[in-house]
């Protein structure tokens, strides 16, 4: 059973920083790519950005950079870190893994598995 667990929301004010991580377990193929994505009140859940075993990375063009994903030396954890954070980043912030070979898409629908998310609340 694969499972991925989100870590290192919190309240932060406007300007700050903060960085979370996001550790799978379960999954045993060498290719996949991981993903990080949000999700505000009343709002669709939208892709932040992904990266691949091979290392390459996708990101929403409205948040390439101030935000910034990496893998870890641990196999199935990355790390999303977060500067200069606004209000409008306030959201449900939730961890997910594909099985594609290549890390091309943002789109929730190709991600088969899914963390239960951590809140990350920005405050003026």
């Amino acid at each position: 059973q694969v499972q991925l667990v989100e870590s290192g929301g919190g309240s932060v004010q406007a300007g700050g920083s903060l960085r979370l991580s996001c550790a799978a377990s379960g999954y045993s193929y060498s290719r996949y790519c991981m993903g990080w994505f949000r999700q505000a009140p009343g709002k669709e859940r939208e892709g932040i950005a992904a990266i691949g075993t091979d290392g390459s990375t996708s990101y929403a063009v409205s948040l390439k950079g101030r935000f910034t994903i990496s893998r870890g030396y641990a196999e199935h954890t990355i790390y999303l870190q977060m500067n200069s954070l606004k209000p409008e980043d306030t959201a449900i912030y939730f961890c997910a893994l594909s099985s594609a070979a290549y890390c091309n898409t943002l789109a929730p629908s190709r991600f088969e598995y899914w963390g239960q998310g951590t809140q990350v609340t920005v405050s003026s």
